[in-house]
């Protein structure tokens, strides 16, 4: 007698999940090309395996018993997802990456970022458009996205973690990653319209904010040295985890603070914030994209297909520009 996990092949769950779509032995028996009598002797093999009785045998249809039931939902199940490691193992062998990791800066845009997930799954196996993005369609590479902030963004790219990182300063890369520039990003300083410095002439000298807190957004690096952009010595901070919670504590008055103005440019229409010109200079931040592409691998053709398609995508102007300008509704 076959041991029970034995018992349980491709083969016995497709011939369970048969006899269930079509209502009945004989016409699973023809569908799978055996004669009645192999089909039956099949299943009593298999229910001997078990050691359970999986169909009703008063029953002159093909009725399953409770044991006979899970055996089929979880053939099912089963056999669906061995079909999607097969399909996976494929695609990764036609080039496709089984995982693609993407950090993104806070103050990236993520309608943008979505749509850009979209049209990816969109694709079909041989990296075509069309396939749709509702079901299981895409070239088989699971996407991961990331939130960062600050230097968070570079240290999960160079620390292995992510394979392609948006939003990160112009610098000098390290070995084994290249950058392109994304585009610059105009921020701008704010506060509530019940703020004290609303209503103070300006421009703002920096001795005057230091009378009042700031909002600030935690840098998420753990091991790169974080970045404190805009603060002034001794002035007393209000620290958040994101950019949407700064605009948030800036609207109740909390402080005051730079933030990216395409993502405050609705609340600066509608009142909810003031925007005050400052003393010092106010310069946009130049912000790239980078991956890593390994030692000796700078041509993208060595590249996996995924990180391929994305860096195409990230190399379309209006690509670039709504990643940073589309943050409205």
């Amino acid at each position: 007698m076959p041991q029970s996990h034995h018992a349980l092949t491709p083969e016995a769950l497709t011939m369970i999940d048969t006899i269930a779509r079509t209502g009945s032995f004989a016409a699973a028996a023809r569908e799978l090309g055996k004669v009645p009598s192999a089909l039956t002797y099949s299943v009593r093999q298999l229910e001997d395996a078990l050691d359970v009785l999986l169909f009703d045998r008063r029953s002159r249809q093909a009725k399953f018993t409770a044991a006979g039931e899970e055996l089929l939902n979880e053939g099912r199940r089963l056999l669906a997802e061995g079909m999607a490691v097969a399909n996976r193992v494929r695609r990764v062998a036609s080039g496709w990456e089984t995982q693609l990791t993407v950090a993104v800066d806070d103050v990236i845009s993520r309608r943008t970022l979505l749509d850009l997930c979209e049209a990816f799954y969109a694709l079909d196996p041989q990296g075509r458009a069309g396939a749709g993005s509702a079901g299981n369609g895409g070239p088989g590479t699971r996407l991961k996205l990331r939130t960062e902030v600050l230097a968070g963004t570079w240290e999960a790219l160079v620390s292995g973690q992510a394979d392609l990182a948006i939003g990160v300063g112009l610098s000098s890369p390290p070995s084994g990653v290249a950058i392109e520039p994304l585009g610059e990003m105009q921020f701008v300083f704010v506060v509530a319209p019940g703020h004290p410095l609303a209503t103070e002439t300006e421009p703002l000298p920096d001795p005057l904010l230091l009378r009042y807190r700031a909002v600030a957004v935690a840098d998420s690096a753990h091991r790169l040295s974080p970045l404190t952009v805009n603060l002034l010595p001794g002035q007393d901070v209000l620290t958040v985890a994101s950019m949407a919670a700064k605009i948030e504590a800036l609207q109740r008055g909390l402080g005051c603070g730079y933030v990216p103005e395409p993502m405050v440019r609705g609340a600066l229409q509608a009142g909810q914030l003031v925007a005050r010109r400052m003393l010092r200079p106010n310069t946009p931040m130049k912000m790239g994209y980078a991956w890593r592409c390994g030692q000796g691998r700078r041509e993208r053709a060595t590249l996996g297909l995924a990180l391929q398609w994305w860096l195409k995508q990230l190399g379309v102007p209006t690509t670039r520009r709504a990643l940073l300008e589309r943050h409205g509704a």
